[in-house]
């Protein structure tokens, strides 16, 4: 089962609806994810070591250094999750 899909669905996503899917865990609106957003959308979502993943995908997908997923970074992210059995169609 892919990583961080509700169980109840079990067809890939488009990168776009995984994109949605974690902005909306953008719980200040200020357009990028946190660490601790993204941790909570693990969590939420049913991703075991939430806290450590959550790092690991920050420091991947941060391009530009400032402890936050911006909207260019987000590709990135989607790409990192992917490694853990995550499948966008």
């Amino acid at each position: 089962m892919p990583w961080f899909i509700p169980r109840r669905v079990s067809h890939p996503l488009s990168e776009e609806q995984v994109k949605g899917m974690l902005m909306k865990y953008d719980k200040n609106r200020d357009g990028k994810l946190s660490k601790q957003e993204l941790r909570l959308a693990f969590k939420e979502m049913g991703l075991h070591f939430c806290r450590w993943k959550a790092g690991k995908a920050l420091r991947y997908a941060d391009k530009n250094g400032d402890g936050y997923i911006n909207e260019d970074e987000m590709s990135e992210l989607v790409q990192y999750a992917s490694r853990w059995g995550f499948s966008i169609s």
